[in-house]
């Protein structure tokens, strides 16, 4: 009878210990891919396809580009399809929706891809003024509907975003653009999920897009665990999608340890 008590009290604990565990230390096995502007979420499938190889589980978020808002929406209906907790990734425009975004309580991680990472008030077009890229500083480069859609330069869109990619792929992209309201640009955050979780940072070290010495800057603020390629274009997650994956699958087991 003794016996079967202590067993019963062992058993007992163990449960407990288990239910005692917070969510952020369980296993993370949902990710979520937010692309920037210009390109659809069709450019994340070699990182995607690596990814889901590892056994993650990957939702690319098509987000319209027709306002912030809009972006962060579509972004947050995805994260509500995901069961458990989820790491956020964002390239480029995309880091903002992720800041933004990201406060969603099921997401434990952010993942930041040549990315900006505004803080609260803050917008990407006037921090990206204070430090121009190459793109900031070609007149001509950025064209806009009457309507105010943004595009790039579809002859300059392969030499300043995806000069690393191969020409026909670059040309590609160039000739596909989803075209982005140019208000994205200039809205201001009202979040910052970076101050309360943890992210990680990549830099490309040959963006034109968005200067290297930013992406450095935003991450060293926010404390990211930071990685740079060197040499990589702003199409880093296509051009380098080993590299870019491998940061992300290491943020994602991180929540192992």
């Amino acid at each position: 009878m003794n016996r079967c008590k202590a067993y019963l009290a062992i058993l007992a604990a163990l449960v407990f210990g288990a239910m005692a565990v917070p969510a952020s230390a369980t296993s993370v096995k949902n990710i979520v891919l937010v692309h920037g502007a210009w390109v659809d979420a069709s450019g994340w499938q070699p990182v995607y396809d690596i990814l889901t190889r590892e056994g993650f589980n990957v939702t690319m978020v098509q987000e319209p580009e027709t306002s912030f808002a809009d972006d962060v929406a579509a972004t947050k209906r995805v994260l509500d399809l995901q069961s458990g907790p989820t790491l956020l990734v964002g390239h480029s425009y995309g880091g903002s929706i992720i800041t933004e975004a990201g406060v969603q309580p099921n997401v434990v991680g952010l993942v930041y891809v040549a990315a900006h990472a505004p803080d609260i008030g803050e917008n990407e077009s006037a921090l990206g003024k204070q430090t121009p890229s190459v793109l900031g500083k070609t007149p001509g480069a950025v064209h806009a509907t009457p309507d105010q859609m943004t595009y790039l330069d579809p002859a300059l869109f392969p030499t300043l975003f995806a000069p690393d990619l191969p020409p026909r792929r670059a040309q590609f992209a160039a000739r596909s653009q989803l075209l982005t309201a140019a208000t994205v640009f200039s809205t201001p955050l009202t979040a910052a999920a970076w101050k309360t979780k943890p992210s990680w940072g990549i830099v490309a070290g040959g963006d034109q897009i968005i200067n290297p010495d930013l992406e450095r800057w935003y991450y060293h603020r926010a404390r990211s665990h930071t990685t740079e390629i060197k040499g990589a274009s702003h199409a880093v997650y296509e051009s380098h999608p080993q590299e870019v994956a491998a940061v992300i699958a290491e943020a994602a087991r991180s929540f192992d340890k």
